[in-house]
């Protein structure tokens, strides 16, 4: 299963990260994501009562979308979204107990690590692939590009600084796929009742991302 799963986040090559401020903020930046073509979606343990969230955009988009959970520092956590239905379970940081849980469950592990050493610790025990994170903060593109060369192994998602502007040069430096937060899930748009804006930037993305691979 986690085969098909990777596959899929791969083919897509976006990860919209979500973070609201409620569940109804939650539902509706789903809503207007999937209407731009989204397919892919984690959903943050920060936003107020997350696996209920994720248990709910499991049965509306029942086959339609992908999901996974965020911020997930216990194997507790890791294995209740499970239970909720993520099909993949991403860290900010480098939890190896969250690593173990996840596979264990035959789910996909997206730990979050920065450093050289931090990165490849975990790829090492068990990580599908390594959240890059904070990854502008290091040098965007070009240090994605430098952790390739050591490690051309290692399958890397850039989150923290992706936008519409760098995204096509995260993915010419070999990212599989792209972390994006607030650039598309746009929490102000969706409280002054501008939802479009969100389905526009995913449209936006997908595109960047489809013309980058096509060239």
């Amino acid at each position: 299963m986690s085969a098909a799963v990777k596959s899929e986040i791969e083919r897509v090559g976006l990860v919209p990260v979500l973070r609201a401020k409620s569940a109804a903020e939650g539902h509706a930046l789903v809503e207007a994501m999937v209407a731009g073509g989204v397919t892919v979606v984690e959903v943050t343990m920060t936003v107020p009562g997350a696996i209920e969230l994720l248990r709910e955009l499991k049965r509306v988009y029942a086959g339609k979308l992908l999901l996974g959970s965020g911020t997930v520092t216990t194997a507790e956590q890791a294995a209740s979204t499970i239970d909720a239905g993520a099909e993949f379970v991403v860290s900010p940081s480098l939890h190896p107990e969250v690593i173990a849980e996840t596979k264990k469950a035959g789910k996909v592990s997206i730990p979050g690590a920065l450093t050289p050493t931090e990165i490849i610790t975990a790829w090492n025990v068990g990580a599908d692939y390594v959240k890059v994170f904070p990854c502008s903060a290091m040098g965007g593109a070009d240090y994605l590009k430098a952790l390739l060369a050591p490690f051309p192994q290692l399958q890397l998602i850039p989150t923290g600084g992706v936008t519409q502007q760098t995204a096509a040069d995260f993915l010419k430096a070999g990212a599989r796929a792209l972390g994006v937060g607030a650039d598309l899930v746009n929490a102000k748009a969706i409280a002054e009742g501008k939802q479009h804006l969100v389905t526009n930037a995913a449209r936006a993305y997908l595109e960047i991302i489809r013309q980058t691979r096509a060239s």
